[in-house]
């Protein structure tokens, strides 16, 4: 790291994409930070994603009264084993079948998420602020260990995204309502692709309003460990860095074209071997679809590091400046804490 720290000899004169070449390079030569992300990351998401399908599948076997048979649900073989080509055929009537087999199943999966996803959620918490905390210290050894403030930063960066897929999901129903349920309730054609252009849109605007505001809470963290901080003061902080917000933002906003265009890559290879549906069987596009999903996940890992290295980098680069102001701002919280009291 301190070999990336050197190329920002000038910081007010570079750009944050600028630094983020040299932070990919070195993060590259730095295998075990990636490692250390993917272990953690791993050692939560393979028992919660267990969890799930467990639960799912618990949940089938009691509206299907232990059969697991799709028939009861009004699914077919057929639509099961290529679901591809049935909406292909008839796109309506395919959606119409699984929305029906989702009314049947959804009220007990509803009583099953209850419990599930919050446990889940503070799993994720308690995980996630261990784990990022180890791969940060591993990337400087200067920074302070802070895994309560971590865990409260990490719950407010769960309960605002919670939000926005909240308000991403009323959108998706906004979009289904005017394009597809008042055509057909007027006696005309639904508008799919009007549909799907309305969802693309959407989504990727509300991705990018999330790239563009969260790297408050991607940078608390970092300046907790950084300078011993709590969770007000951390977040003081990160509203507070003057021109090294704007290189932040950069790095945050470069890092989200980089995760749409990892999706797109992941979209493009796992429809690759659909042109030769003819010759291919369920169980290798099955394989193929999942070494997609692991391939996706491990670049993904690697591009979290990289931008936390980024973050850490530029801060190291402006810290004469910025040390002063933060130990400012820390005083003046603690004195006017002390007033209160």
């Amino acid at each position: 790291m301190d070999d990336t720290a050197s190329v920002l000899r000038q910081p007010g004169e570079v750009r944050g994409t600028q630094s983020f070449v040299h932070t990919l390079s070195a993060c590259w030569e730095r295998p075990v930070l990636t490692l250390l992300e993917v272990t953690w990351r791993w050692a939560y998401g393979l028992p919660a994603l267990s969890l799930v399908v467990w639960q799912t599948r618990r949940a089938l076997l009691i509206v299907t009264h232990g059969t697991l048979d799709p028939a009861t649900l009004g699914l077919d073989r057929q639509l099961l084993n290529d679901p591809v080509g049935a909406l292909s055929a008839d796109p309506l009537a395919t959606v119409g079948k699984l929305t029906q087999a989702l009314g049947l199943v959804l009220p007990e999966l509803t009583h099953t998420a209850l419990w599930v996803i919050p446990s889940l959620l503070i799993g994720w918490v308690v995980i996630s602020s261990f784990g990022r905390g180890a791969v940060l210290r591993r990337a400087d050894k200067r920074l302070h260990s802070r895994p309560m403030t971590l865990m409260a930063l990490q719950a407010i960066r769960v309960c605002l995204l919670a939000g926005v897929f909240a308000i991403w999901f009323r959108a998706l129903g906004w979009c289904a309502s005017l394009a597809i349920t008042k055509p057909i309730a007027a006696g005309s054609e639904p508008n799919i692709v009007g549909y799907c252009a309305l969802v693309i849109v959407l989504s990727l605007g509300l991705f990018t309003l999330w790239a563009f505001v969260s790297w408050i809470l991607s940078v608390a963290p970092l300046l907790a460990m950084l300078s011993n901080l709590g969770v007000r003061s951390s977040l003081a902080a990160a509203f507070r860095l003057g021109q090294l917000r704007g290189k932040l933002v950069e790095i945050n906003l470069v890092l989200g074209i980089v995760k749409i265009a990892l999706i797109v890559l992941a979209t493009v290879f796992s429809a690759t071997p659909l042109p030769f549906e003819a010759i291919t069987t369920p169980q290798f596009l099955a394989w193929w679809w999942l070494g997609v999903a692991v391939l996706y996940v491990l670049w993904s890992d690697f591009f979290h590091v990289t931008r936390l290295v980024a973050y850490l980098n530029l801060w190291r680069a402006f810290e004469p400046a910025r040390g002063e102001q933060l130990s400012a701002l820390s005083n003046s919280i603690v004195a006017y804490d002390r007033r209160e009291v």
